[in-house]
């Protein structure tokens, strides 16, 4: 029944793992946790005097670099003077050369969000009119390629060595401290740790490419390698080499002196071991924690501790489960994983699913901000096939139960009748003691110079064919080979779920998503709405800091001119719902001149919005209009942009 059941598990291991490839090859390549907001000049604007610089907003701060954001003129020739700049919060603004002729601009854009994803795009503009342009951004992007699909394969393997590895040494000390004796738990644990090395290393060497051009021809780049130590992410990565330098001493304790103790020491042990362990896997998670999207947005000091146990709980629950798989299989006949074993390691997957529960709803919440973008992002899709996984896998975690509760009540029927067997042959075997001792003494007599080897082959053989037996007969049982497959469709929905798993990581946030698409979308409003009224409207993103801090506020000044205007202020949230918040605040200055600021007042007319009447604007000129928005008593922004007024 063995040799009949190895070539099944490795087929559908090779089958597991290919859905996992296939999955991640069919993610598109990172799309980024933060996006693009707003920009000035807007998408399809036609301006009627060149800007002197281009500003970009995201929906979260970004790392740029000298070709961050490039303007290119007609013949995609750059425009752009000097380096990006952060000209407060999320916006980022490049200085162009002065005297730009008419025709149609393209601003591409090429930076790293503060989750550590590439963010790239492009856009146009037109001074003057449009006209044709030949600027074209072609050869791999950032985050895209090979080296994007390189870096994902990276990123699953890495999650799955930090699963194998703590989940593993989990289960040894927490429910069979025997099988630290055991060569495959060993192999196992040792094996987590060499992957997530290995993982580690490779991410760290591609990740110069990764975040910038994208070429393999980069991935040696040692200059590349020197700007990425000196990054958040590149700091994390060699943290988590640190900390690996920490979990090889505990492998080496754990199956060296630990495992050498006798049962009382090792209850002694266990403590220490336990608390150790949990210290290093907890700075292992926290490499993750710190560096990607738990890190920023809303809460981070509360997503961060979150995302800590969240990826604690994965670990011990998936990698205990590989480790109970190997258990079942190849533990040897002499140390079989006992029922007390499966027992105890059902209750530690229950404890990790519940913390898994409550920390996906935080994130889920945390991460979406609308019921909404389950059904309409990519995230929420996704979100929502990881939910499903689960759901399977605590259906097929339950199955696994009933067979052990059967295992155990088999178990306890077999021990009663060895014992009844033990006490039948108690009699047998005193009697048999006589003839035992005459067989010895005739034995001595006849020993020859090759009896003792005999005897020893013997023995050995007879050694192997009742470890054979006892082999055939546990595999014989029924429960256990019941347990053995639900134990396997367990591990192998897992397979899947680390898989989804790593490509959200890889995703952009529903909310994020969201911010994206009504700045978008209020931009392309207004754009036509200027265009069609010769009004000016500008759209700004902000954010207050405080809880439900985020929107959008859009100014309208007509007719924009010398003299008396009419302004309306309107407030969004990120969805486009009008925003009720306490005070808006307006000025308007012209640096050039010296003018201002000129405060305005505008009266609330309705949720949203606000209104004021005969705006004076002295003369002509790019005045700058900053706009001042309260959300609370104590919280408080103000965002501005610079417009052609008159």
């Amino acid at each position: 029944m063995t040799k009949t059941i190895a070539p099944r598990v490795r087929t559908l291991v090779l089958l597991l793992l290919a859905a996992a490839g296939l999955l991640l090859t069919t993610a598109a390549p990172a799309s980024a946790h933060a996006a693009l907001t707003g920009s000035d000049p807007q998408q399809g604007v036609v301006v009627d005097k060149a800007p002197t610089q281009v500003t970009l907003t995201f929906s979260e701060q970004v790392s740029t670099s000298a070709d961050s954001l490039r303007v290119l003129d007609p013949k995609g020739k750059p425009v752009q003077s000097g380096k990006p700049s952060n000209v407060s919060g999320t916006t980022y603004a490049v200085q162009l050369h002065s005297g730009l002729p008419d025709g149609t601009y393209t601003v591409t854009y090429q930076v790293v969000s503060a989750d550590s994803h590439p963010v790239s795009g492009a856009y146009t503009f037109s001074v003057g009119k449009p006209s044709a342009t030949s600027a074209a951004v072609s050869g791999p992007a950032a985050g895209g390629g090979v080296v994007g699909w390189l870096y994902g394969f990276g990123r699953y393997m890495s999650y799955a060595g930090f699963v194998v590895l703590v989940g593993g040494a989990a289960f040894v000390l927490a429910c069979w401290q025997r099988g630290a004796g055991v060569r495959a738990m060993q192999r196992l644990v040792v094996a987590g740790w060499l992957t997530l090395t290995a993982a580690t290393l490779f991410l760290l060497l591609l990740r110069g490419s990764y975040a910038t051009s994208g070429k393999a021809g980069d991935i040696f780049d040692l200059d590349l390698l020197g700007q990425v130590l000196q990054t958040k992410t590149g700091a994390a990565l060699v943290s988590r080499l640190l900390l690996l330098a920490a979990a090889a001493l505990f492998i080496a304790v754990l199956f060296g002196a630990y495992e050498k103790r006798e049962d009382e020491e090792k209850r002694d042990l266990t403590f220490g071991m336990a608390t150790g362990g949990t210290v290093v896997a907890a700075g292992l998670a926290a490499s993750w924690a710190m560096s990607e999207h738990a890190s920023v947005g809303l809460q981070p000091g509360i997503a961060m501790p979150v995302d800590v146990i969240h990826l604690l709980a994965v670990a011990t629950w998936l990698g205990g489960l590989t480790a109970l798989l190997g258990a079942l299989y190849w533990a040897p006949s002499d140390r079989p994983v006992d029922t007390g074993a499966v027992r105890r390691f059902s209750t530690v997957a229950f404890g990790s699913v519940v913390a898994l529960v409550v920390t996906g709803v935080y994130q889920s919440w945390r991460q979406l901000g609308s019921w909404s973008a389950f059904t309409g992002t990519r995230y929420g899709q996704l979100l929502l096939v990881k939910i499903g996984l689960v759901a399977l896998l605590v259906g097929t975690a339950y199955i696994s139960r009933r067979w052990t509760a059967r295992l155990t009540d088999t178990v306890v029927q077999r021990a009663t009748s060895k014992k009844q067997r033990v006490t039948a042959k108690a009699g047998a075997g005193t009697a048999a003691k006589g003839g035992a001792t005459a067989a010895k003494s005739s034995g001595a007599t006849s020993k020859g110079s090759g009896g003792s080897p005999r005897a020893a082959q013997l023995a050995r053989q007879r050694a192997a064919m009742d470890a054979a037996r006892q082999k055939r007969t546990r595999d014989a049982d029924p429960n256990r080979f019941g347990l053995r497959r639900s134990v396997l469709a367990e591990a192998g929905v897992a397979v899947v779920l680390l898989a989804v798993t790593t490509v959200l990581t890889q995703t952009e946030p529903g909310r994020t998503e969201e911010d994206a698409k009504a700045a978008s979308s209020s931009a392309s409003s207004s754009s036509s709405s200027a265009s069609s009224a010769g009004a000016l409207t500008l759209d700004m993103s902000f954010d207050t800091g405080g809880q439900d801090g985020k929107g959008v506020v859009t100014v309208d000044l007509d007719p924009a001119r010398v003299g008396g205007n009419e302004m309306h202020v309107y407030v969004q949230r990120p969805n486009g719902r009008a925003f009720d918040i306490p005070e808006v605040k307006v000025a308007f200055t012209l640096e050039a001149k010296k003018i201002g600021p000129l405060p305005v007042a505008p009266d609330h007319i309705t949720t949203g919005h606000w209104s004021a009447n005969g705006v004076q604007i002295p003369m002509a000129g790019e005045w700058k209009i900053a706009v001042t928005v309260r959300t609370s008593d104590i919280d408080q922004t103000t965002v501005s942009k610079n417009a052609q007024i008159g």
